[in-house]
C-alpha cells in the first residue's frame, strides 16, 4: 500500500507522503509559508503560530501548518482528498493577529538593527501584517545576556522561537540555554548565567529570525546590501563546508554557512565562522631576502632571482601546507619533479598510502553517516577535529546509531562506548570475529592521531582489515583541508617528510606547521607572517584562499571549488603565478601560462578532479598483511582547535577564544 497521499492545496491537486506536515506539503506545492519557529533541521515547538491555515471541513479555526502531518486530515463527506486554504480571508486575519501580537513588545529598533535588510520579522511584517498597532501600553523590556565574545543579545527583540534553544540542545549538544517563566515573564536564559561552550554556537545567529541575537564582532560593520556575496568552501578543516564570503571593498566583513546537504548540511563551525579578521592581520604584503642575518624587502625580479640562484645544482624539496590549493600543490610538484627534488605533503608524519586513494580517503561519503547503524571512532576526535562533521554523527546517534570509540580522552556531545585508548585496544578489537555485523550499516572513521606514529601504515592495515571483515566503510578524517588534493596529484615522496627536510633548499609551500632544523636554505611562499616566514631566508607573499579561485578536495574526496572574493594586499601574487615565474627564472619552465591551462594538465594526471562536487568511488586494492601492533596511546590530532593554521594564528578573536577555552579547562572546582 502506497504511503502516498492526495491533499488539495488552494485549488491544485498535489500526491505528497503522508507523513510530511503541512508546510512541507505547501512547499512542494510552491507556495510559501510565514513561519518563525519552525526549521527544516531542529525540531518541531509549534509556538509563533505564523504558519497558520485553513483546513475545509475541520474545526473552525485555522490550524498550525508545522504541528499537522498530511495523514491526519480527514477526507471530504464523499471521500474527496482534503482541502487546504493559505490565503483565505480567516489565514489573512489569523497572520495579521499573529503579526500584531508579536510586534507588541519588540522594540522599534530597525535603523540600528543588525538584523535590518536579512530580518524575517521585517520581511513578514511587510508581508502579512497591518500598517497599524492597537497597543498602547508600555513596551515589555528583558535583560540582554552575555553569551561569550561570539554572539550578542539584544533580548527585547525576542520573540521566544526558541530555535536557538534546540539547536543547542539537540544539535549542539549543550544544555546552557533555556526558556522560563509563562506568558509575559517568559524569556529565553542561559541556566546559571553560563557562557555557551560549543564550537558550533555561531549557528545561533543564522537561525534567529529577529535582531535578538547577533554577531558580536561583525556588529554595526556594514549593511547586507552594501556587500558582496562569493559562494565558496571552507578550509578551517578537512569537511570543505559550502560557504558565503561577504566582502565590503577590499575586506572580508563575515563569513556565513550555504546549504550543503552531502557536507555540512547548513552549520559551520565557529572558527570558519569569525577567523576573517586573521585574514587582515600579521599579512606578507611584499618579498623580503634575508642579508646579513636579517629580511629585508626585495622587488619582486630580486627575491625570484635569489631564489633561483640558491635552488640551482643543490638537492630540492617542496613541501605543501595545509591550506594549499590543488593547483599550487600540482605546480610545486611539477617543479620539484623537473628539478630532480622531492615534494611532501604529509607534513604531520602521517603514514597515509601515497599509491592507493581507499587508503588516504576511505570508501565512505559524509552522507553514509546519516543512516549508519553502527559508528566506530579510531585515533580521532571530531568535536574540534571537524565540528560539523561531529554534530552529524550526534544526529546518527539520537537516531539511535550505536558509537564506539578507540582514543585519547575526549568531551564529545554524545556518550560513545568506550573501547580503550590506544593500539592494544585496537589489536583485541580487530582479533574479534566481525561477520555478525556484515549485515549492519557501519562507517569506520579513522583519525589522523591513529596514523601518525611510527607504526601508522600498520594502524591503517589493520583498521582496513577489520573494516573488510565487518563490510564497513572507512573514512578518513583529515585535519588539513589541502591534503587529500595535494596527495591526488602525487606531492608526496618515498620516506615521507623526513626525507624532504634533508634537503640542501626546501621549498616551503605555506607548511607552517612544520620544525624545519638548522641548515637546509629554506623559501617560503605564504600568505602570513608566521613560524614559516619566521625560520625563512627568502619570502615570496601569496594570496590566502579567498584571493585566488582553487580546487580543493575535501576528507570524503570531494573535489570543490573556491572562488575568489578579494584580492591580495599589497604585492602578493597567486600561488600558481608565483611558481610559474620562478620556474622561468631557474631555468624550468613549466608548460602553462594560465591557470585554464593548469587546471587541463592536472586533471590529465589526475582525473578524479574533473568531477566537480562528487564523491568518486575509491575501490580497495589488495590489502596487506595484517600486521601486529604494539603498545602506545593514539595522540591527539587537534591541540589547540581555535589555533591549527596561519589563518587563524592571525586572528584576535581566535587567540581570546583559545585563552578563555584554556582558562574554563583549568578552573578548579569547589573540591580543591
Amino acid at each position: 500500500m502506497s504511503d502516498l497521499k492526495k491533499i488539495v492545496i488552494d485549488g491544485n491537486e498535489i500526491e505528497v507522503p503522508g507523513a510530511m506536515t503541512l508546510i512541507q506539503a505547501c512547499e512542494e506545492a510552491g507556495i510559501e509559508i510565514p513561519r518563525f519557529c519552525y526549521h527544516e533541521r531542529l525540531s518541531i515547538a509549534g509556538n509563533c503560530r505564523m504558519c497558520l491555515v485553513e483546513v475545509v471541513g475541520g474545526p473552525p479555526k485555522p490550524a498550525a501548518s508545522c504541528a499537522m502531518q498530511v495523514k491526519d486530515l480527514r477526507p471530504g463527506p464523499e471521500g474527496q482528498p482534503p482541502v487546504v486554504k493559505t490565503n483565505s480571508p480567516m489565514v489573512k486575519k489569523a497572520r495579521e493577529g499573529v503579526m500584531e501580537f508579536l510586534l507588541i513588545n519588540h522594540p522599534l529598533d530597525c535603523p540600528i538593527c543588525d538584523q535590518g535588510g536579512e530580518c524575517d520579522l521585517q520581511d513578514q511584517a511587510m508581508a502579512y501584517g497591518v500598517d497599524f498597532s492597537r497597543f498602547r501600553e508600555p513596551k515589555r523590556a528583558a535583560t540582554d545576556l552575555d553569551l561569550g565574545p561570539l554572539v550578542e543579545t539584544h533580548m527585547t527583540r525576542c520573540i521566544s522561537c526558541t530555535r536557538c534553544v534546540r539547536f543547542t540542545t539537540e544539535v549542539a549538544g549543550i544544555t546552557q540555554m533555556g526558556q522560563t517563566g509563562r506568558g509575559e515573564d517568559s524569556e529565553i536564559t542561559s541556566y546559571l548565567g553560563e557562557t555557551l561552550k560549543s564550537n558550533m554556537q555561531g549557528n545561533i545567529i543564522d537561525l534567529c529570525p529577529v535582531g535578538a541575537l547577533v554577531s558580536k564582532p561583525y556588529a554595526f560593520t556594514a549593511r547586507p546590501w552594501e556587500l558582496t556575496k562569493t559562494e565558496t568552501v571552507d578550509v578551517m578543516d578537512a569537511l570543505g563546508a559550502s560557504i558565503r564570503v561577504d566582502t565590503k571593498g577590499r575586506e572580508v566583513m563575515r563569513i556565513l554557512p550555504r546549504n550543503h546537504d552531502g557536507t555540512n548540511e547548513e552549520w559551520i563551525s565557529d572558527k570558519t565562522r569569525f577567523v576573517w579578521d586573521g585574514l587582515r592581520r600579521q599579512r606578507l604584503d611584499r618579498p623580503y631576502v634575508r642579508v646579513d642575518g636579517k629580511l629585508k624587502p626585495a622587488t619582486w625580479p630580486e627575491a625570484l632571482d635569489a631564489a633561483a640562484k640558491a635552488m640551482k645544482g643543490k638537492s630540492v624539496a617542496g613541501l605543501v601546507g595545509d591550506l594549499v590549493s590543488t593547483e599550487a600543490a600540482f605546480a610545486l610538484r611539477s617543479l620539484m619533479d623537473k628539478m630532480g627534488g622531492l615534494t611532501e605533503c604529509r607534513t604531520d608524519g602521517a603514514k597515509l598510502p601515497a599509491d592507493d586513494r581507499a587508503g588516504y580517503v576511505g570508501t565512505a561519503a559524509i552522507e553514509d553517516i546519516d543512516d549508519a547503524d553502527m559508528i566506530l571512532l579510531i585515533g580521532t576526535d571530531p568535536s574540534v577535529e571537524s565540528p560539523v562533521l561531529n554534530a552529524r554523527i550526534r544526529k546518527a546517534w539520537l537516531r539511535g546509531a550505536k558509537v564506539a570509540r578507540i582514543g585519547a580522552p575526549a568531551d564529545l556531545s554524545y556518550e560513545p562506548i568506550e573501547l580503550g585508548t590506544g593500539r592494544e585496544a585496537l589489536s583485541k578489537l580487530a582479533a574479534m570475529d566481525h561477520t555478525d555485523k556484515q549485515d549492519v550499516k557501519g562507517v569506520t572513521i579513522v583519525g589522523q592521531g591513529a596514523l601518525r606514529g611510527d607504526d601508522g601504515a600498520d594502524v591503517l592495515a589493520v583498521i582496513r582489515a577489520m573494516a573488510e571483515a565487518a563490510q564497513s566503510n572507512i573514512l578518513v578524517l583529515h585535519t588539513a583541508a589541502g591534503r587529500v588534493g595535494a596527495m591526488d596529484v602525487g606531492a608526496t615522496c618515498d620516506g615521507g617528510i623526513e626525507a624532504a627536510l634533508g634537503a640542501a633548499v626546501i621549498y616551503n609551500l605555506g607548511a607552517d606547521e612544520v620544525t624545519i632544523p638548522d641548515g637546509p636554505f629554506v623559501i617560503y611562499q605564504g600568505s602570513h607572517g608566521d613560524r614559516g616566514a619566521h625560520r625563512a631566508d627568502i619570502i615570496l607573499p601569496s594570496a590566502a584562499w579567498t584571493e585566488e579561485q582553487g580546487l580543493f578536495v575535501n576528507t570524503e574526496g570531494r573535489p570543490q571549488l573556491a572562488l575568489r572574493a578579494g584580492f591580495a594586499p599589497g604585492e602578493a601574487k597567486e600561488n600558481w603565478a608565483i611558481l610559474r615565474a620562478l620556474s622561468a627564472e631557474v631555468g624550468f619552465q613549466l608548460p602553462f601560462d594560465s591557470l585554464a591551462q593548469l587546471r587541463s594538465a592536472m586533471v590529465q594526471a589526475a582525473p578524479e578532479l574533473a568531477e566537480l562536487d562528487a564523491v568518486p568511488i575509491n575501490k580497495q586494492k589488495a590489502l596487506p598483511p595484517v600486521p601486529t601492533l604494539g603498545s602506545g596511546d593514539f595522540e591527539a590530532a587537534v591541540r589547540d582547535f581555535y589555533l591549527t593554521n596561519p589563518v587563524a594564528r592571525a586572528s584576535e578573536l581566535m587567540a581570546e577564544l583559545s585563552a578563555q577555552a584554556r582558562a574554563r579547562d583549568t578552573q578548579p572546582i569547589a573540591a580543591e
